[in-house]
């Protein structure tokens, strides 16, 4: 689960809601697009607030940066059907936003995933690859995660299928890995959590855990694609090995960044670094 260093808002940045054919999307905002506009999309359990840190950075450097909760994630509303949460639903909600995001006229938008919101994002290049600028895989492995992960993904569709959503968070506290346990994590950023959680679609979160387990392997019809791609990556991660990751990186022919001092989510233990990468990815001349 990534944890956001903070939850206020930055100043700058704006908490609205996009209007799509598809539905309305909750997001946080920041920046003019000077060199582009950029979609964030989180992973597994997440939310926009993964990306906060990210925001006023990125907006610095000359993006708009538009960070959303997907269908039934926090505060974007969701049906109690899990095959509203298919994979290809969620990557048309993607171009139904890329749509609502950019004028007739406007360049396409630059395209980000974060763990299992990379799979959903490489689903949507491959079904329009025209509809974005670039596409970044951020702790996004190739297929299925880690042995450990699918258990654990297993354990917790199980769990939403009998038990109700306060009574899987509870349970769900000693399963954490040691990495995500901080005590000097803030009053508001725990209560985040558990309201975050609470606001979570538990159809969505059952039919995305079977996707983790079972998501296969499309980088060869990525790498068909004339579409830039860069994979990003702390320096360990807990859910797809590095060295994974790496190997999909080369088979991509795509840029590659490691941040030293990051697991999971670079986005929030180097957002500084992080940016810095994405920012110099996404003004690349190419």
């Amino acid at each position: 689960m990534s944890k956001p260093p903070f939850v206020a808002l930055p100043g700058g940045v704006e908490a609205l809601r996009v209007d799509t054919p598809r539905g309305a999307f909750a997001a946080l905002r920041a920046g003019r697009p000077v060199h582009g506009t950029a979609l964030l999309l989180p992973g597994f359990t997440g939310s926009k607030e993964d990306f906060i840190a990210l925001l006023g950075p990125l907006a610095a450097a000359g993006f708009r940066v538009l960070a959303v909760d997907g269908r039934g994630q926090y505060e974007t509303e969701g049906p109690a059907d899990e095959d509203a949460y298919a994979q290809d639903e969620l990557a048309q909600d993607l171009l139904a936003l890329a749509t609502a995001l950019t004028a007739p006229d406007d360049p396409p938008l630059h395209l980000l995933g974060h763990s299992l919101g990379g799979h959903i994002a490489r689903a949507a290049a491959l079904r329009a690859p025209g509809a974005f600028a670039s596409l970044t895989l951020m702790s996004c492995g190739p297929g299925v995660v880690c042995d450990e992960q699918q258990s654990r993904a297993k354990l917790l569709g199980d769990a939403l299928a009998t038990y109700d959503m306060e009574t899987v968070w509870q349970a769900m506290r000693a399963f954490d890995p040691p990495e995500a346990a901080d005590a000097r994590t803030p009053a508001d950023v725990d209560d985040f959590l558990h309201r975050r959680w609470l606001g979570t679609s538990p159809a969505q979160l059952m039919a995305t855990a079977r996707q983790l387990r079972e998501e296969p392997d499309r980088t060869a019809e990525l790498a068909g694609l004339p579409l830039p791609v860069h994979v990003l990556t702390g320096a360990s991660d807990y859910v797809w090995p590095v060295s994974q990751m790496d190997d999909m990186a080369r088979r991509l022919r795509a840029h590659r960044t490691v941040v030293e001092g990051a697991d999971h989510s670079p986005n929030v233990d180097r957002p500084a670094e992080t940016a810095a990468a994405l920012a110099a990815f996404w003004s690349a001349d190419r």
